[in-house]
């Protein structure tokens, strides 16, 4: 998919906000459209067919969180990012497990947007079919033969080790919550307290400073992120 082909929905009741965003997206050559609240948004939806929406969970008809649960209840299955003015962490990651791609906070810039936007639409693409080689810096994770390397050399990493990274290599540039994370890897073992004990020991084996991870990075209070070879 080229930047052209890319039809971007953005829902925001805020005039200024949505300028910004389509004089911003537009010089990146994607088509924009706009809606201001959620029942526009619902109707543009399913007639203009977007390829990404860029959501504020602040709407004056409906709370951002409830569009985003009927679009996923409804199998709607295209890339959503919210944008929003919340920094509540309890909010973004309630946006996250309802099925956002990803988040950014407002103030935002818009070079961070388009980076997590192309993030989104390439997951999307991935989707059906998954890499067997995952690689960015030194970092190389061999999804069919489970290999794990560093600069060229082999790292063992425990069974529960490599399912994060796993985990994280399969969404890579994604916010994933601890939630996800814990529900993926322990079949839904509830303390978070484990799952910061394996990253950290994670890190110490994939990190050049695991004080100042350059790969696995926290998402404070929400969960982790695995950077992206873009």
């Amino acid at each position: 998919m080229t930047n052209t082909a890319v039809r971007i929905l953005i829902v925001d009741d805020e005039p200024p906000i949505r300028k910004l965003l389509r004089v911003g997206l537009a010089t990146q050559d994607y088509a924009v459209s706009e809606a201001m609240n959620a029942k526009v948004a619902m109707e543009m939806v399913k007639s203009e067919k977007p390829d990404l929406v860029v959501l504020d969970l602040g709407l004056p008809d409906m709370a951002g969180h409830d569009l985003l649960a009927k679009w996923r209840g409804e199998g709607l299955d295209l890339p959503i990012v919210i944008l929003s003015s919340r920094t509540d962490e309890a909010g973004i990651v309630k946006a996250l497990e309802l099925g956002a791609d990803d988040y950014i906070t407002k103030p935002f810039g818009m070079n961070e947007l388009v980076a997590r936007i192309r993030v989104a639409l390439r997951h999307r693409l991935q989707a059906h079919g998954e890499k067997p080689v995952f690689q960015v810096g030194e970092l190389s994770v061999d999804l069919v033969k489970r290999i794990v390397k560093v600069a060229g050399q082999e790292v063992k990493l425990s069974p529960k080790e490599y399912d994060i990274l796993r985990i994280l290599v399969q969404h890579a540039g994604r916010v994933l919550t601890h939630r996800y994370l814990l529900e993926h890897v322990w079949d839904g073992l509830t303390d978070v307290q484990y799952l910061r004990v394996y990253v950290r020991q994670l890190r110490q084996k994939i990190e050049r400073t695991p004080d100042q991870p350059q790969y696995i990075l926290t998402e404070t209070g929400v969960g982790y992120r695995l950077v992206d070879a873009s």
